[in-house]
């Protein structure tokens, strides 16, 4: 129309400023909301421990199959095997390896301490440490066997090599009172325990009359007297010097280590 300005009209070749333009759509794509995120995540953390889950209890992937047996000496791997009682074919990670080691102490008493492990993926194993005979007590025939720690823990035919006898015979006193015989039998094994390896390897018997009179009888006739069991490392360090001094005598006394006794018989 004739009446209309320039700047009405707008100018020549120039695109109306007006003309709608489509939305943009940032560098990072449409947004999923946080609620529906969360979800996602929700449901991925479920299916996977689902498949977790299944993997160890469902799947046949890790069940055990097979069991080894190490540090048994004097057991056999059967009958340490039989007593554990491994639960073949079940989910590894559901064996009570707890349960396992009890009854294995209990059933076993040779057994000091076992480990039952998983070994994974389809394995249990049993680690036995036995107990040692220190001392032998001999009773109707056979001998029991005392370990290091004063346990009673086996009865035996015959008597181990190398295993000194105990001659356990207190005499009624105020340490037999106060200590008892278990208590006497303790102080024999911590004398046991002490004895040089040499001497130990030659001793027939440990004789305990009372807590403070406690002697030992070794090979070609020899006797010790060792006293109680308190200085043992001291009378053990005296014990090997007089033997070496005096390699043919028969008579040996340590019980006040810094006065040391030798005789020939």
């Amino acid at each position: 129309m004739a009446g209309q300005t320039t700047a009405q009209r707008g100018a020549p070749g120039r695109a109306d400023n007006t003309t709608a333009r489509p939305p943009r759509i940032g560098p990072e794509g449409p947004r999923i909301g946080r609620r529906t995120l969360l979800i996602l995540i929700g449901v991925a953390v479920a299916l996977l421990t689902a498949f977790v889950i299944w993997v160890f209890y469902g799947s046949s992937w890790l069940r055990v199959e097979k069991v080894s047996t190490s540090g048994v000496e004097v057991l056999t791997r059967e009958e340490v095997e039989a007593v554990a009682a491994t639960p073949i074919g079940a989910p590894l990670v559901s064996v009570d390896t707890g349960a396992m080691e009890r009854r294995l102490r209990q059933k076993l008493p040779r057994i000091d301490t076992v480990d039952v492990v998983r070994s994974w993926p389809d394995g249990i194993g049993l680690k036995v440490t036995e107990r040692k005979p220190v001392l032998l007590v001999e009773k109707g025939g056979a001998f029991v066997e005392v370990d290091a720690k004063g346990v009673r823990f086996a009865t035996v035919d015959r008597a181990p090599k190398g295993v000194p006898l105990l001659e356990l015979t207190p005499e009624p006193s105020a340490s037999l009172r106060r200590f008892g015989g278990d208590g006497l039998l303790r102080e024999a094994v911590r004398v046991a325990g002490d004895l040089p390896a040499g001497v130990a390897k030659d001793t027939e018997v440990v004789r305990v009359t009372s807590y403070d009179a406690i002697s030992l009888r070794l090979t070609r006739d020899r006797v010790v007297t060792w006293g109680s069991g308190e200085d043992g490392p001291a009378k053990a360090r005296v014990l090997a010097a007089l033997m070496k001094a005096a390699p043919k005598a028969g008579q040996f006394d340590v019980s006040a280590p810094t006065a040391p006794a030798v005789s020939a018989s």
